[in-house]
């Protein structure tokens, strides 16, 4: 990864923003902007930029950390950052708004005195994030084909009676196996009417007889997420049923046609939705069409209504349309998606025809 070009990429916001260097304490940011990847550092920003941590990570801070010069304090980090900038010629300092605590922020201002300005900046980072270099596509694309690889042997242990935890837990326990670093978020397994639940994470209650089960998953690879939705039948679905499953699939696949180089990220939820009212059921669709991913599972930009945000080549983006029936079932279907030069590639290879168990 080139974190020297994604640092002279954010110095260039400086003048913007007006301000002389910025303050980062988001881990997923700090390790954007200079490759640390452990659990405690902060990284000032600037034309010299430095990164703060304890004696924890002392060798791995050596060893990671590209574009900066490393300082290993003792005590509380903010404390020690806060020390080194205040022996400066900073008089503006942007903080990660969004990110810090207001105890954090008390903290950092009494640190600093009044010498210097603390100037809220709000997602600049997070932007620059959007566009994935080449060698994070990669990253991401193997994330994705090692949870879609899973897929097809986790049908094969879920039955009726089986809690909804055990399938989780195999899920789990074979992403380990297969090299995964972590789960990108808490595994969703939900069945029955629980499936109308859109984030009906995996409880003690038994895969239901004859009713949807929808799994949304994703792992963890070299740093960057992956995340993928696919909803089973547990017995043999009925007429109605498979008319929901057809309605929900032709939304993603309208709105996954809708990904396209200079679009604003508003028109895919439009394509999905308008699917959906012409089958009676945008109601039931109770969340956005989809979101970024990368080093975190959500990330800019957001696929929702209404958002203006352009859609450029490099953007990884969910597309998940869902139905939730209260009380009845719900259906969600979820593929990762690249914004390419032309138009777009669905990187999830998982089949999206309703699989029936």
């Amino acid at each position: 990864m080139d974190h020297q070009a994604r640092l002279h990429r954010l110095l260039l916001e400086f003048e913007r923003r007006k301000i002389d260097a910025l303050l980062v304490t988001h881990l997923p940011n700090v390790r954007y902007l200079c490759g640390f990847t452990g659990g405690a550092g902060i990284l000032l920003a600037g034309h010299r930029s430095v990164f703060f941590t304890d004696g924890r990570y002392s060798e791995q801070a050596r060893s990671e950390v590209h574009g900066a010069r490393v300082v290993i304090g003792k005590g509380p980090t903010l404390a020690t950052a806060a020390r080194q900038i205040s022996r400066t010629r900073i008089v503006r300092l942007g903080i990660e708004a969004d990110r810090l605590t207001v105890a954090m922020c008390s903290q950092l201002a009494t640190e600093l005195g009044k010498g210097i300005k603390l100037v809220p900046v709000t997602g600049v980072i997070e932007t620059l994030r959007m566009i994935k270099q080449p060698a994070e596509i990669e990253a991401i694309r193997d994330a994705v084909n090692l949870a879609a690889r899973l897929f097809r042997p986790l049908l094969r242990g879920i039955h009726p009676g089986v809690p909804e935890t055990t399938v989780a837990a195999r899920l789990e326990y074979m992403a380990r196996r297969a090299g995964a670093q972590a789960m990108s978020f808490e595994t969703i397994v939900a069945s029955g009417p629980r499936s109308a639940l859109p984030h009906g994470i995996a409880s003690t209650a038994p895969i239901a007889r004859n009713g949807f089960v929808v799994l949304d998953y994703g792992v963890i690879l070299n740093g960057y997420c992956s995340d993928m939705t696919r909803t089973v039948y547990a017995g043999k679905a009925g007429e109605e049923e498979r008319a929901l499953y057809r309605a929900v699939l032709e939304a993603q696949l309208a709105a996954i046609t809708a990904v396209t180089p200079g679009s604003p990220a508003g028109e895919v939820d439009e394509a999905a939705r308008s699917v959906l009212k012409r089958a009676r059921l945008a109601k039931f669709f109770t969340h956005s069409t989809g979101h970024g991913v990368g080093l975190e599972v959500h990330e800019l930009p957001r696929l929702a209504a209404r958002q203006e945000q352009v859609l450029q080549p490099g953007m990884v983006v969910t597309v998940e349309p869902g139905v939730y029936l209260p009380g009845r079932c719900g259906i969600r279907i979820e593929d990762m998606v690249l914004v390419t030069e032309r138009g777009f590639e669905v990187l999830t290879p998982a089949t999206k025809d309703l699989l029936e168990l």
